[in-house]
């Protein structure tokens, strides 16, 4: 078995961690042995102790403080140096930027994601170029990326994948409506991230506000995820958001937090709502496809990859436009028929194109490329 040293930053389970996760079935049954190091304790290092999976403590920060780079640099060459994985594989773009120049000067072959649509320095752009390779989520990004200093060269697109049979067309069963206490008949509004300002959430409340009939109880807003930054901002953003579940849309919204359902979650919902200011490729956006629910996201950053205008599989939206979702969601509400085009479009997508094996397959043959790549230069 060939060893893939997977290096994160986070404790978390977000999509770039979701989709790590999803690949690990198929490389190991290509005869790859996956290892994390990540931070040990937290929901991914209890995910990956429930898979059986070997996490090797990494932290990135000392409680609120980030460890300098130099030192993190220094505990990441320790460890290269006594295993000798394969391929080292950073998770996220700080990760990448952290072992690019650690893997190149013990010349440990080595790739990094690209998974976020952000501009960086000019020094984390020549860091990142030191790996053999680098994988950009969707077109958009890497198109951004090498816009800005990624050696096109290096820098390939591998869409992210989803298992179909985990995220599949289902009949509603009900279940949320009666966890809720809601009529069985009650229209299911979603979104499913992150609370955070970048997802935007702030945008479907003030669309429900538009929508909002006083006479009328047809439909509720789930916000499905939690807070994870402990910044000031990022908690007047929460704070705000509570603030406006109140008055016209009282006992109308409910915040989920983080759920472990949400594979089954999704085929209850009446629609999907993305309102997403940036996104590189919506993790959420491909299960729902692959869940068969109609969906109305922004277009931005690597949407439109996921929902070809050709496709005719989601209703795409300007970012910041209220009045705009508003008008998509009335349109959808009062339209099954539509709704159920859009689904089964999404679904045949998903299906032609996001499916985990294609994935799986097309990062082997980028562990396969950096190895010999690697051995061609020994």
């Amino acid at each position: 078995m060939r060893e893939i040293l997977l290096l994160c930053e986070y404790a978390t389970l977000n999509g770039g961690e979701r989709s790590m996760l999803a690949t690990f079935d198929g490389l190991g049954a290509a005869g790859f042995t996956p290892t994390v190091m990540a931070p040990p304790d937290g929901p991914l290092a209890n995910e990956l102790a429930r898979r059986g999976i070997e996490v090797l403590p990494f932290r990135c920060r000392n409680g609120d403080e980030r460890i300098p780079l130099a030192q993190l640099r220094e505990e990441l060459a320790a460890i290269l140096h006594s295993r000798r994985p394969s391929v080292l594989h950073a998770n996220s773009l700080a990760m990448g930027r952290l072992s690019g120049p650690v893997a190149a000067d013990l010349r440990v072959p080595s790739l990094s994601h690209l998974r976020d649509i952000i501009k960086l320095s000019a020094q984390a752009v020549a860091d990142l170029n030191r790996h053999q390779r680098l994988l950009a989520v969707s077109a958009a990004t890497r198109d951004f990326h090498i816009a800005h200093g990624l050696l096109p060269e290096k820098t390939h697109v591998l869409h992210n994948g989803v298992d179909l049979d985990v995220f599949c067309p289902r009949p509603s069963t009900g279940y949320l409506h009666r966890e809720l206490g809601l009529p069985p008949d009650t229209q299911l509004i979603g979104t499913v991230g992150q609370i955070g300002l970048r997802k935007g959430q702030e945008i479907l409340l003030e669309a429900a506000m538009m929508l909002h009939d006083p006479n009328a109880d047809a439909a509720h807003y789930l916000i499905v995820g939690e807070r994870n930054s402990d910044k000031a901002e990022s908690r007047r953003f929460e704070e705000g958001l509570h603030a406006m579940a109140t008055g016209s849309l009282s006992g109308r919204v409910h915040f989920l937090g983080r759920r472990n359902d949400v594979p089954l979650l999704l085929n209850e919902l009446t629609l999907l709502v993305h309102t997403a200011r940036q996104e590189p490729l919506g993790r959420v956006l491909l299960e729902s496809a692959a869940a068969g629910v109609p969906i109305i996201a922004t277009a931005v950053g690597g949407t439109a990859e996921i929902f070809p205008p050709e496709g005719h599989s989601a209703l795409l939206i300007p970012p910041n436009d209220a009045a705009a979702l508003a008008a998509a969601m009335s349109r959808l509400l009062d339209d099954a028929p539509l709704r159920h085009c859009l689904a089964a479009a999404a679904r045949q997508g998903a299906e032609d194109h996001f499916d985990i094996r294609q994935a799986v397959a097309g990062l082997i043959g980028h562990y396969d490329s950096v190895l010999s790549h690697s051995a061609g230069c020994d």
